[in-house]
């Protein structure tokens, strides 16, 4: 499978692409969208999807960024690894903060591991 670039994009897809350019303000889409082009539909909805949800609301773009990133690492997705520290990056993630997220998302990874593992009950507590 071969990235579908703009000049050979079907009408709908040429619409995403525009779009997510001017959403961007970039000159091009990168790779992921390319790909998903195969399938408009796919495209269309992940696109929409993500403008919404990626868009400012009770968390701020960075806040938002910086979740992606970690659930990414969680995941081992490279591509959104790079794009989401990118993005962050750009909203304005330093150095500190990003070692920060991957210290947070370490030890979540790891205590999560550890209470599947030992099969913890949840506490009454945290029933509410």
């Amino acid at each position: 499978m071969q990235p579908i670039e703009y000049a050979d994009a079907s009408p709908a897809v040429r619409a995403v692409y525009d779009d997510i350019k001017r959403s961007r303000n970039v000159p091009d889409v990168n790779n992921f969208w390319k790909y998903l082009a195969h399938d408009p539909a796919t495209l269309k909805r992940t696109w929409e999807s993500i403008k919404e949800i990626m868009a400012p609301g009770a968390l701020d773009p960075l806040t938002k960024e910086m979740i992606y990133l970690a659930v990414s690492v969680t995941n081992g997705c490279g591509y959104c690894i790079a794009s989401h520290t990118a993005a962050a990056r750009k909203a304005g993630m330093s150095d500190a903060m990003f070692a920060e997220v991957m210290a947070v998302t370490g030890m979540a990874n790891e205590t999560n591991r550890l209470v599947n593992g030992y099969r913890v009950p949840i506490d009454a507590a945290y029933n509410s």
